[in-house]
């Protein structure tokens, strides 16, 4: 067998060498950098300041950019913009555009414009920039609030047609109150007029607010109106199509969906229509030449922005207003403190009706104690009412009309204390408060648990006096529902609360049980209102308990029919109490200036500037130790917020910083300047600020 010949591996051809794939993307962003840098700026007006969308405190401020030719038409101010910032593409509003710049270096260039539409007018700017700097927060902190998320499809249909003004409404319903004619007056000739106006119970003020934006719109001027939440601005939509005509306003809101918010908001950024009413987020709206900016029951909580940097809707209204030289309404059923100031300052002048009218339209008012075993009536006892309040609810029923009930709490019952001594009952294992399990079918024979471990204790015995009773701090709503219905048998029980909260309810015999803020509207107006536990609302923690607790009593004793139509509200709170006397006079306007007086001398808001400063104990210390604060500046605490270890160590602790009126915006300058500091030097440790805050204790 002869050999096979072989050839030698080093004889062998050299294999070809595997050529590298080329990189679509790389290549296309070289081609895109090789084409920038042969990008020329445009012949006019060639540098963009933009405002970056960058939440950072230190960069609040417009960075220039070069304006490609390609750009020149497109790039519009007020326009949406990309840029490259610090190596990556972010988004941005596009200012104003001008020929110098003060930047020493090279110039980048738009990296694109994403629309062309003039969102950031020069009056939400300036609107914005007053806000941020009233709150110390950043400008890009409140263009996010003010400005919705752009809907390309929405933004490119045809645009809305201008609405026709509307013919001035008749007014008479203003004349019942002192000064409500004057006020239309100055409104009808285009004068600023401030005012807060107290609002009649039974008023239907939907229909008051909606004939002075008629009277404003007529003039061919703006008109914002904010109310704090869906019902109220469904109340408020119905009036306005009745007074204004469907096509010359809009509502604005979160329910409408993206795309039509969006659309919604550009009819009036683009002046087709001039009346904008909504919840919050409606206090930016852009309508052009405002004459008019309302705002329904500004004590409500859901009128402050729980966002940076927490914009309470008066005061940007105020800021409109006094910046436009237009008119400012501040209405409800109660005066909150800062209402108050407005009208003891002179820079509002109140409305109100005359005691005469009071009368006639306010229901019979009657407080009884907290001690609900005075009760004489098994039925009413069993219904934990007292029996003037059992006995309004049975005429009120009999007479063919519902019942409201306010609860202060929903649920079944939250939280128990000792039946003997009151002193609040806690798990003997781990020191937790104990609550009642239970629902309509238990009859709450179930033994208490602990609201944090979840053990049940049998056996309860008080810690203070050794008694085996339990009686509930606050019973919720929906056991309530359930004892009323065994002690008025045969009649509707209805609740509105939480998830479930009723809109209206008929003119007919029912119990509507709620929760503060949750009462339905019943036609013809309710019977009886039953406001009970009285003294679980002013007994909060809270510096504003009081004027909140008043608030929440006057909204639900306001659907309450005249006292001549036999309307009756029986409150559970003693008659001496300042809030009670407050109701039965039906004068919120005397509880709010002693409010405002004890304020002053307590030096709390609005006679003073406060800041709250939260975090960990060491970014409050670190914030306060920097901080350059006005010769009139104090601070109080940090004390800590929350839980406290064994050690007495919290995890988060706070800090109130107090100054004069006078000396607000400087406070906010220099929170916002250490706020700057922290964030230019990349601290990990957040520090929350809010100026003004709701709850202070």
């Amino acid at each position: 067998m002869s050999r096979q010949e072989t050839t030698p591996l080093w004889d062998l051809p050299e294999p070809p060498r595997a050529r590298k794939k080329a990189d679509p993307a790389r290549k296309a962003a070289k081609e895109a950098r090789d084409a920038k840098g042969q990008q020329r700026p445009a012949a006019t007006a060639p540098v963009a300041r933009v405002v970056v969308d960058v939440p950072l405190a230190h960069l609040d401020r417009t960075f220039d950019y070069h304006v490609p030719e390609k750009f020149d038409e497109a790039a519009v101010p007020g326009c949406r913009v990309r840029v490259r910032f610090a190596g990556q593409l972010v988004d941005g509003f596009l200012a104003e555009r001008g020929d110098t710049t003060e930047h020493q270096g090279k110039l980048a260039f738009l990296d694109r414009v994403t629309s062309s539409e003039p969102v950031l007018g020069p009056a939400l700017a300036k609107t914005a920039r007053a806000v941020a700097e009233r709150y110390g927060g950043s400008l890009i902190d409140v263009l996010r609030l003010a400005i919705p998320p752009r809907h390309g499809k929405a933004e490119a249909e045809a645009p809305r047609e201008a609405a026709e003004a509307p013919r001035a409404p008749e007014t008479t319903g203003w004349h019942r109150y002192q000064r409500g004619e004057s006020f239309v007056e100055a409104l009808g000739a285009g004068r600023p007029a401030n005012a807060v106006w107290q609002a009649l119970p039974g008023e239907d003020w939907p229909a008051r607010l909606a004939e002075v934006a008629a009277v404003v719109a007529a003039l061919g001027r703006g008109v914002v109106l904010v109310v704090p939440d869906q019902r109220d601005l469904k109340r408020l939509d119905t009036a306005c199509a009745a007074a204004l005509g469907p096509d010359a306003f809009v509502a604005l809101s979160a329910e409408a969906g993206p795309a039509e918010r969006y659309r919604r908001w550009l009819a009036v950024s683009r002046g087709a229509v001039r009346v904008a009413i909504g919840t919050r987020a409606a206090m930016f709206a852009p309508v052009a030449d405002p004459g008019l900016f309302v705002v329904w029951d500004d004590g409500d909580d859901l009128h402050v922005d729980p966002h940076m940097p927490y914009p309470q809707v008066r005061d940007v209204l105020m800021l409109r207003a006094h910046a436009t030289q237009s008119s400012l309404l501040v209405a409800g059923f109660n005066r909150t403190a800062e209402a108050q100031l407005l009208v003891e300052s002179g820079w509002a002048h109140e409305v109100r009706a005359t005691r005469e009218q009071l009368r006639a339209s306010a229901p019979r008012v009657t407080p009884v104690g907290e001690d609900f075993d005075v009760a004489r009536d098994e039925a009413a006892k069993a219904a934990r009412l007292p029996s003037v309040a059992f006995e309004a609810a049975r005429q009120a029923l009999g007479a063919g009309a519902p019942v409201l009930v306010q609860v202060p709490r929903r649920g079944y019952v939250p939280a128990l204390a000792c039946g003997h001594c009151r002193t609040p009952a806690h798990c003997r294992r781990c020191a937790g408060p104990l609550l009642l399990p239970g629902g309509a079918n238990d009859g709450g024979a179930r033994p208490p648990i602990c609201r944090w471990c979840g053990v049940p204790d049998a056996n309860f015995r008080c810690a203070a006096c050794g008694s085996p009773r339990l009686r509930a701090v606050v019973v919720g709503a929906k056991r309530t529902a359930e004892e009323l219905g065994r002690a008025f048998a045969g009649i509707a029980v209805r609740t509105s609360g939480a998830k479930e909260v009723l809109a209206t309810v008929p003119g007919k015999p029912a119990l509507v049980v709620c929760t503060p803020g949750a009462e339905p509207v019943a036609d013809g107006g309710y019977g009886a209102a039953l406001l009970l536990d009285g003294w679980a609302l002013l007994g909060r923690p809270d510096l504003r308990a009081a004027e909140e607790t008043l608030r929440r009593w006057m909204a639900a004793a306001a659907l309450v029919r005249p006292g001549a139509e036999g309307g009756r509200v029986i409150v559970g709170a003693d008659a001496s109490l300042g809030p009670v006397q407050a109701l039965l006079r039906w004068d919120p306007a005397w509880q709010a200036g002693n409010e405002l007086a004890e304020r002053r001398q307590l030096g709390f808001p609005p006679a003073v500037r406060m800041a709250s400063v939260e975090g960990s104990p060491d970014a409050v210390a670190n914030l306060l130790a920097e901080l350059t604060l006005p010769e009139t500046g104090e601070v109080l605490g940090p004390v800590p917020v929350g839980e406290v270890d064994e050690e007495g160590n919290a995890e988060r602790e706070r800090a109130l910083i107090r100054v004069p009126r006078g000396d607000g915006r400087a406070l906010a300058a220099a929170l916002a300047a250490a706020q700057a500091g922290r964030a230019a030097r990349k601290e990990t440790d957040p520090a929350r600020i809010q100026l003004d805050p709701l709850e202070l204790i």
